[in-house]
């Protein structure tokens, strides 16, 4: 019976290990913010980018996998100054992006979800 066990939670490690390197994978593409505008959203090196079309405002620059999500103190609000960054993390979910970024611990956050085009 133990080994059944053991052998079922290993299957089950493996195959999420597996679905994390495919929806790492579908990730990247171009997702829709409020308002339409358009982010593309990029893996390069391990590291999420998130750059809207636009102008080439980078929301996510560099931010690391760990665990089930990205994270890293390297975000930037749109509606900011460019010069302040924020902590934040990003979790991707079928077709759609979480992202929340935070200052002063978390005191102050702002998070969105943005929909894969």
């Amino acid at each position: 019976m133990k080994v059944r066990t053991l052998a079922f939670s290993m299957s089950m490690i493996a195959a999420a290990g597996l679905f994390a390197s495919v929806s790492t994978a579908n990730a990247q593409g171009t997702y829709l913010r409020k308002g339409d505008q358009p982010i593309k959203v990029a893996i390069s090196g391990g590291k999420l980018y998130c750059t809207r079309i636009s102008d080439g405002f980078e929301m996510c620059n560099g931010m690391s996998k760990s665990g089930g999500k990205w994270t890293g103190g390297a975000m930037k609000h749109p509606d900011m100054p460019g010069f302040m960054t924020f902590n934040g993390t990003v979790i991707m979910s079928g077709s759609s992006l979480s992202i929340k970024g935070c200052a002063i611990g978390e005191a102050m956050c702002d998070s969105e979800t943005w929909k894969k085009k």
